[in-house]
């Protein structure tokens, strides 16, 4: 998003929205070297939401500005951490922006507050009601509510930006972990791996959030923002594995995980049993959702915010792959490994 703000991307629908002059980050006490070679134009505050002083601090000045609202955390230590900080944290966040007069605060949420969908052929729009799964969802959903009110009493304008999975360069650990389960075999397919996946590259995204803050006729509203289409399961791993060979040269094994539906079904009260104490298992709360269909539509954010998607399954991952490959995270299977 930083790169987007300072470099621009290739996308028809940016042709009229300007560049920012001067672009402020608050990044996390240790992560500012993520940022280097930004730019000048990039200043970093160090900081965290869940500290007010320092959503001030980034806020200082900033009349008329537009904030991006990136911070989150997905998959936490503890239950309490999903409302300290996507809930308070957020809360800070838009209460400075409304101290300091920031123009408008877009926001970015998570399929998470609408849950999954209640058929395999069924698609959630922004009318679709709340059915938030697990802590993240509930988090998300109060956050959202949070983010409304503060539009509601006309204290700031906003906009909610619903994501799903997302991919691309620069992506999170856990995405290349994915990648070398596939070039494994071990990637896990659950059921009959035909359950569809909206997912959003990261280009996609980055376009839908700088429209969010760039049409006026957003204030208040919310979208759902990703690929022109949702993938299967068995789609997307098919992909990632075929790119890995034919054009990267890195063999795969050609194997899946293969579980029954049923294990997600287990997984999903084992999550919510370690939730209702205030725990929180990344892998056991992932293959809960692996047998679950999670699909959006973008017909709204086409039609008001312009949005035109210009990159789905092939080419998305085709980037995410060689951004690995050159940042060394992934390559060939070691030889003796297990």
């Amino acid at each position: 998003m930083v790169r987007a703000l300072t470099e621009g991307l290739e996308a028809r629908a940016l042709a009229d929205v300007p560049l920012p002059e001067r672009v402020r980050c608050l990044v996390l006490p240790g992560e500012a070297e993520a940022l280097e070679g930004a730019g000048e134009r990039v200043e970093i505050v160090v900081g965290d939401i869940r500290v007010p002083a320092d959503c001030a601090k980034l806020c200082e000045g900033a009349r008329g500005a537009r904030l991006y609202h990136c911070a989150g955390v997905v998959h936490p230590r503890r239950v309490s951490d999903f409302f300290a900080i996507n809930v308070e944290g957020t809360s800070n966040v838009l209460a400075a922006a409304t101290a300091a007069g920031v123009g408008r605060a877009v926001i970015v949420s998570s399929n998470s507050p609408i849950g999954t969908n209640p058929s395999p052929d069924d698609v959630f729009d922004e009318a679709s009601p709340y059915a938030p799964y697990m802590g993240y969802g509930k988090s998300k959903m109060l956050m959202e509510q949070r983010v409304k009110e503060t539009f509601e009493r006309g204290d700031l304008e906003t906009v909610v930006v619903r994501p799903p999975w997302f991919y691309g360069p620069y992506q999170p650990p856990r995405q290349t972990l994915f990648f070398e389960m596939i070039r494994d075999g071990r990637a896990p397919i659950v059921g009959g791996g035909n359950n569809r996946r909206s997912m959003a590259y990261i280009d996609n995204l980055c376009q839908g959030l700088l429209l969010a803050g760039a049409v006026q006729s957003a204030a208040g509203q919310t979208y759902w923002i990703a690929d022109e289409r949702p993938y299967t399961m068995k789609e997307v791993i098919d992909t990632v594995e075929r790119l890995l060979e034919d054009e990267l040269g890195i063999p795969c094994a050609h194997g899946r995980m293969r579980l029954p539906s049923l294990a997600s079904g287990v997984a999903f009260l084992v999550d919510g049993a370690l939730q209702s104490v205030g725990l929180y298992h990344q892998k056991i709360h992932v293959l809960s959702e692996m047998n679950k269909t999670i699909a959006c539509s973008v017909e709204k954010a086409k039609r008001e915010l312009g949005y035109a998607p210009e990159v789905a399954l092939e080419e998305g991952m085709r980037r995410s792959l060689r951004w690995c490959v050159e940042q060394g995270l992934l390559g060939p299977k070691a030889s003796g490994s297990a």
